[in-house]
């Protein structure tokens, strides 16, 4: 879609903010797919001269698009549609694999990495004894740049002994010490973000984000690693294919 294509018509009917219009037409056309990932929206400067509108205008409309996770501001270089996954259910693949597969760079920014004595819920989820020691990495997911997600994953000593020695792929370093993991269930619900939550993700306090548990086990059925993830909501979809049972 150009630049110069964007159509939009304020509505004599609605009552909110001429930029809270113009928001809601940029999010459909996004959501729509009028406009694809990595591509340039329209500067506030043409977005103002398309629309007659101010560019104090344009640039609170394109503010809430930023704030909805919905597109990224490159210093220097403009706003652009930020990247979504579409993750299918039936496969058990890792972050980084679902981001290469679909083209983009995944990263971590790294903000914990420690052996730690696990929690009541971490030793009941990997069927641990109290007097176990775990593994626990806490970071930020990334996909070209853009925070995508905040994770953290407790794995026991016995499955990752160096927690530092695992790269951007946990998965991908767990198969190379012939430890990944061969099944996983998972749980996935929407929550509202606590005010340290929204901080890590960039988004507003109290937005839904998503929620995912996960807990993955070896072929010998060993419970082996425990992750919780919270999703920017407008970077994710999820897609099942379901039959009609007999």
């Amino acid at each position: 879609m150009s630049q110069t294509s964007f159509e939009f018509k304020a509505d004599a009917n609605d009552s909110s903010p001429l930029y809270m219009q113009i928001a809601r037409k940029l999010s459909d056309d996004v959501l729509n797919g009028r406009y694809q990932v990595d591509q340039a929206l329209p500067s506030e400067r043409t977005l103002s001269e398309l629309l007659n509108v101010s560019r104090v205008t344009a640039r609170k409309a394109i503010d809430q698009l930023v704030d909805q996770g919905l597109v990224v501001r490159r210093r220097g270089s403009g706003n652009y549609i930020a990247p979504r996954i579409e993750q299918p259910l039936s496969n058990l693949t890792s972050f980084s694999e679902q981001l290469q597969q679909r083209g983009h760079i995944p990263g971590s920014r790294w903000l914990k990495r420690a052996i730690v004595t696990p929690t009541p819920e971490e030793q009941l989820s990997l069927g641990l004894s109290p007097y176990s020691k775990v593994a626990r990495l806490e970071r930020l997911r990334l996909a070209d740049d853009v925070v995508m997600a905040y994770e953290v994953s407790v794995l026991p000593q016995t499955v990752l002994n160096d927690p530092n020695a695992v790269g951007n792929s946990l998965y991908q370093y767990l198969d190379s010490i012939n430890k990944a993991p061969a099944r996983a269930l998972q749980h996935i619900r929407a929550m509202n973000a606590s005010a340290d939550l929204a901080a890590q993700l960039g988004v507003p306090e109290g937005q839904a984000v998503l929620y995912i548990t996960r807990i993955a086990y070896l072929d010998s059925g060993e419970a082996m690693e425990l992750t919780h993830s919270y999703c920017h909501s407008d970077h994710y979809d999820f897609v099942a294919e379901m039959r009609r049972a007999n």
